[in-house]
């Protein structure tokens, strides 16, 4: 059984279509056993296509951006898509019903520093009609940390990617008041990239049409079935909250059946880099994505 190697940017409920394809088994259906590793904090997924120990990368578009921004051509091409939404929550310290975006000016906000989640939740604000700047941002590092310093006290408010702020509210230490795609819409927000050199081999082919049935799977499998298959991947968190993370991530549209990344959602990750002033130009499709290859 050959071996397809799979690497994350994060390891995250967020990107269980990716999850799916080993834990549920579709690749060990298409004659593939998996190997599957997380990049070092700092260091780009892509470098595991580059250097060649990987097949395939959870990645985002905006990577493509970065390297056209430099003058140079991509090494790697987007071929499908992970989630069509933000993925991000905002946690508060109590439950608020009547939450709006505008208490979040004069607040203190636990937020990633810099990035995708940054663009895209300064994009959120404005779209919410606030005043990025009026926020009291506090930055304390990746993922982890920010769990914990919105743990010990710090901050009114929290970004967070699922399970985290659904174990917080497991926890009763916050609340989830927001989700931040529902402000910016559909868009290309997280994705597969490969060689093109790879995308022409069996094994892509093989590794697409059991992505496909990992897509559909998804949409049409209960979130606690779900949740059941990739527990062992998630050893800390609650079963009963990757469950209620798997189902929030369904009900929102993240995981739409179609694996394509679609113009209309690249043209709109054009449009919030563009907001953001992280784009040269406005570049052509082809240029960062293509189509998957014809399993």
């Amino acid at each position: 059984m050959d071996t397809i190697n799979i690497q994350f940017t994060l390891f995250s409920a967020f990107y269980s279509p990716l999850i799916a394809t080993f834990a549920g088994g579709f690749l060990r259906d298409e004659g593939l056993q998996t190997n599957w590793t997380v990049a070092e904090p700092g260091i780009s997924a892509l470098a595991a296509l580059e250097d060649g120990t990987a097949h395939v990368v959870q990645s985002a578009l905006s990577q493509g951006f970065t390297v056209l921004g430099k003058g140079q051509i991509p090494a790697a091409k987007h071929f499908a898509q992970v989630n069509e939404m933000d993925g991000f929550f905002l946690s508060a310290r109590a439950a608020d019903t009547d939450f709006n975006w505008q208490k979040l000016e004069g607040s203190s906000v636990v937020l990633f520093g810099g990035g995708q989640p940054l663009v895209m939740f300064k994009y959120a604000c404005q779209k919410a009609g606030i005043d990025f700047d009026k926020i009291n941002v506090v930055n304390v590092g990746g993922a982890a940390d920010m769990d914990k310093a919105f743990r010990e006290g710090q901050g009114d408010y929290v970004q967070q990617q699922g399970p985290f702020p659904q174990q917080l509210e497991a926890d009763n230490v916050g609340f989830i008041v927001a989700q931040v795609g529902d402000q910016i819409g559909t868009c290309g927000f997280s994705s597969l990239a490969a060689t093109p050199e790879w995308l022409e081999t069996d094994m892509a082919k093989a590794f697409v049409r059991a992505y496909k049935k990992t897509r559909i799977w998804m949409n049409e499998t209960s979130a606690a079935e779900i949740a059941k298959t990739q527990k062992e991947y998630f050893p800390k968190i609650d079963i009963d909250v990757l469950e209620s993370c798997i189902s929030t991530y369904q009900k929102l549209g993240n995981w739409t059946p179609h694996i394509e990344i679609t113009e209309d959602a690249y043209a709109a990750t054009l449009s919030i880099y563009e907001y953001a002033g992280g784009l040269q130009q406005r570049y052509e499709y082809n240029q960062v994505c293509c189509k998957p290859p014809l399993g």
